[in-house]
């Protein structure tokens, strides 16, 4: 795999991640988490044929000292000989990302912190507050009417560089073009109870607050688990939302975007306080990620463009999310270079904008 130094060499930071696991793993979960598969399928065979599947035996192997494509079993073989603490550590140094903003809201009890994973790492890592996870924590609590101010409290006082809603995953992108009123934000939450949230109004006013609290705040759009509604995942469903916050001055971020990416991009050229990324699509593309990248670039400001992996559970992921990035961003490069669409010393810039000054500039690290 040929990539350019400079791309090879840049320190990464990856504005979206969540923690490893804290156990070695069976087969059947190893698989799962390749994908965003809730369980392999009987039907469909090993996930292993698939892109990241192949891209693990490519590119994961020789890094537990296995020969390139070694089979499935051999590498899972390698794996659990090998403590689950050795393999985190292996694949996150060789990642070469130097920073993790962590949402730890899902599933924490399976996973390190982002303080273990920094510890792990030898890099630095930041919270990011998943805000339906947030509401969820403080509900059981507070009465309907104490529930508004204790959030607030909570965001205000937070030490995480940014906020991150799933209302995809909940309600779907397309949030209201207006701030909901406290008196009906007090009503959801009488009405909702406590548990899983999935009132509209409840998660709109969360988007809000975070935004009032200054806080940069990340929504999950395209394709994830089968928990969502795929056509309700569409970024461009928010853009009365975006529409409503632009004068707040206040980065909205959205993740993934697959295969949403060219929406993503639109909207993150024509609102000031909008970025992107191409997220878990670049290494669950595997060797298809360069296409899919050179697409997601098409229109959108290369300073609106982010790094991230959305590495959940298996520390491969965050190696080949990192290793793929590079790749697809050094062809995207040096193709443009070929074309003289833009300069050497712009190639660079645009690397140091989307590996980590973005991220920086967006989260005030």
């Amino acid at each position: 795999m040929g990539i350019l130094p400079f791309v090879a060499e840049a320190g990464l930071i990856d504005h979206h991640c969540h923690g490893v696991l804290r156990t070695d793993s069976t087969r059947a979960e190893f698989e799962s988490l390749l994908l965003e598969a809730d369980e392999v399928s009987v039907l469909g065979g090993s996930f292993f044929d698939s892109a990241v599947g192949f891209a693990v035996r490519r590119w994961c192997a020789p890094l537990l000292d296995l020969p390139r494509h070694a089979s499935a079993e051999e590498y899972l073989e390698r794996r659990n000989s090998l403590h689950i603490t050795e393999v985190s550590r292996t694949f996150l140094m060789a990642s070469g990302i130097h920073t993790f903003l962590v949402d730890g809201g899902f599933q924490p009890e399976r996973l390190l912190s982002g303080a273990e994973l920094a510890s792990s790492s030898g890099a630095d890592a930041h919270e990011i507050v998943r805000l339906e996870h947030l509401a969820e924590s403080v509900r059981p609590s507070v009465s309907p009417s104490g529930f508004l101010a204790e959030v607030r409290s909570r965001l205000a006082s937070s030490s995480a560089v940014g906020a991150k809603s799933v209302a995809a995953y909940r309600v779907g992108l397309d949030l209201p073009g207006a701030r909901p009123a406290d008196p009906d934000v007090v009503r959801a939450v009488s009405a909702w109870g406590s548990g899983r949230l999935a009132d509209p109004v409840v998660i709109a006013w969360l988007a809000w607050e975070a935004l009032d609290a200054g806080l940069p705040l990340q929504f999950h759009a395209g394709y994830g688990d089968s928990d969502i509604d795929l056509h309700r995942c569409d970024p461009s469903l928010l853009t009365p939302f975006l529409r409503a916050t632009a004068s707040l001055g206040v980065p909205v971020l959205l993740l993934h975007n697959y295969p949403f990416h060219r929406q993503a991009g639109y909207l993150a050229q024509v609102f000031p306080h909008v970025f992107c990324d191409l997220g878990l699509a670049t290494h669950g593309l595997g060797h298809q990620a360069s296409r899919v990248l050179a697409e997601a670039l098409e229109i959108v400001p290369y300073g609106k463009f982010l790094f991230s992996t959305d590495a959940f559970g298996l520390p491969e992921l965050y190696y080949l999310g990192a290793l793929m990035f590079r790749q697809a961003l050094s062809d995207f490069l040096a193709d443009g270079m070929h074309r003289e669409a833009f300069l050497d010393d712009d190639a660079h810039r645009i690397t140091r904008l989307i590996a980590s000054e973005n991220a920086t500039r967006v989260y005030k690290l």
